[in-house]
C-alpha cells in the first residue's frame, strides 16, 4: 500500500537524501547488506559503551538511524502543528532554523555522566547529535513560526496562508 497518496504534501523530501533508512542501500549496498551493516554498528556501539568507550557515532561521525526523534504533523485550518519527541535532550540542546523552505530541527542528546564505580551491565538508550529536515508547503508563513518545549516535546506551529483554504470548494453531491 503506497502511503504517500494519503499524504497531500511530502514534508519529507529533502530529508530523504540526508540519510538512508533501515533496508534502504548505504554507499551502494543491497538493501539485505546495509541491514547487516546496521546491525553491525549497533552492536559494537553497544560494546564499546560497556568498556566504557566512546560510541562509534562519537568516534566516526554520526549515525542518524540510531538516534532519530518521531514527530506528528497536524494539518488545521489556520496552521500545522509539529510535535518532535526529544525525550532526555535540554532545551538548550535543541536548535531550530529555517533554510529557504526547509525547516531543520538539530539537537543532541548528551550521555549523562558516569562515575568510575558504574558497572553497566546494559545499555540501551542511544546518545548523539540528530537533525530533521521538514519541507514546508508552499501555504506555510514562514515569518510566523513559533516553538515551544515542555517536558521533552518539542512543539512548532507553523501558520497557514489563507491561499491553500480560499482554493478549497465544497461540491455538492446529488441524487
Amino acid at each position: 500500500m503506497d502511503l504517500q497518496k494519503f499524504s497531500p504534501w511530502n514534508w519529507f523530501r529533502s530529508e530523504g537524501h540526508d540519510a538512508p533508512t533501515a533496508g534502504e542501500a548505504r554507499g551502494g549496498e543491497p538493501a539485505p547488506l546495509a541491514n547487516m551493516h546496521q546491525e553491525l554498528d549497533r552492536w559494537m556501539d553497544g560494546m564499546m559503551r560497556q568498556f566504557g568507550m566512546p560510541s562509534v557515532a562519537t568516534r566516526f561521525g554520526e549515525m542518524p538511524a540510531l538516534l532519530r526523534p518521531r514527530l506528528d504533523i497536524a494539518e488545521r485550518d489556520h496552521d500545522y502543528l509539529i510535535t518532535v519527541e526529544v525525550p532526555g535532550v535540554e532545551k538548550q540542546d535543541l536548535t531550530l532554523s529555517l533554510d529557504a523552505d526547509r525547516l531543520i530541527i538539530e539537537g543532541e542528546k548528551r550521555q549523562e555522566t558516569t562515575r568510575q564505580e558504574d558497572r553497566y551491565q546494559r545499555v540501551e538508550r542511544s546518545y548523539g547529535s540528530f537533525r530533521r529536515l521538514l519541507d514546508l508547503p508552499a501555504d506555510a508563513r514562514l515569518d510566523g513560526i513559533e516553538a515551544a518545549f515542555d517536558k521533552g516535546v518539542l512543539r512548532i506551529t507553523v501558520p497557514r496562508s489563507g491561499e491553500a483554504k480560499a482554493s478549497r470548494r465544497e461540491i455538492p453531491i446529488n441524487g
